[in-house]
């Protein structure tokens, strides 16, 4: 048995996984009932975090969704540099905008797994290499599965935390 609070008991909530990068913002959806983590959408960067947190609210009511799970760019050692201050900033700033509350996972490596996990970019013409508009969309559609992995292993904390409380 879960604990109140814990994902797997709130059937009724969804969360929005979000991959923030600097031009692109990758939005995953996923269901703690399931614990299933799928790749949504890929937003441009606005100006501000307030119209950037005006489309995520947009997001989560379309989802219906209630917790965001945000990707935390740790240095390879663990530690926090320049970029993750920047997400920190970003996502409570969101957080309070959107008022949703806000989960940090860590997302070391995750581009490289949604890379293999989708192959490679399409080539262009005549085999030669893409356009920029087959770029974009490849780069695109990495952001979206790599917030869809830094869902899951939201979703897979989870369940390995679920297995350790039951009683032997």
């Amino acid at each position: 048995m879960t604990a109140p609070g814990h994902p797997a008991t709130d059937d009724a909530q969804r969360f929005l996984g979000i991959d923030l990068g600097e031009r692109r913002i990758g939005v995953a959806v996923g269901d703690p009932a399931t614990r299933v983590a799928s790749p949504l959408t890929t937003i441009s960067r606005a100006k501000t975090v307030a119209a950037d947190a005006a489309v995520i609210s947009r997001l989560a009511a379309e989802q219906r969704a209630s917790v965001l799970v945000v990707g935390l760019p740790l240095d390879m050692d663990g530690g926090e540099g320049l970029q993750a201050t920047r997400t920190r900033e970003w996502a409570e700033a969101a957080a309070v905008a959107t008022g949703l509350p806000l989960r940090y996972r860590d997302e070391r490596l995750t581009s490289e797994r949604a890379e293999r996990r989708i192959g490679g970019a399409a080539r262009g013409r005549s085999g030669g290499p893409p356009s920029a508009a087959q770029r974009d969309a490849y780069r695109a559609r990495v952001d979206r599965e790599a917030a869809a992995l830094i869902l899951q292993d939201e979703f897979d904390d989870a369940r390995r935390e679920d297995v350790e409380r039951r009683p032997q």
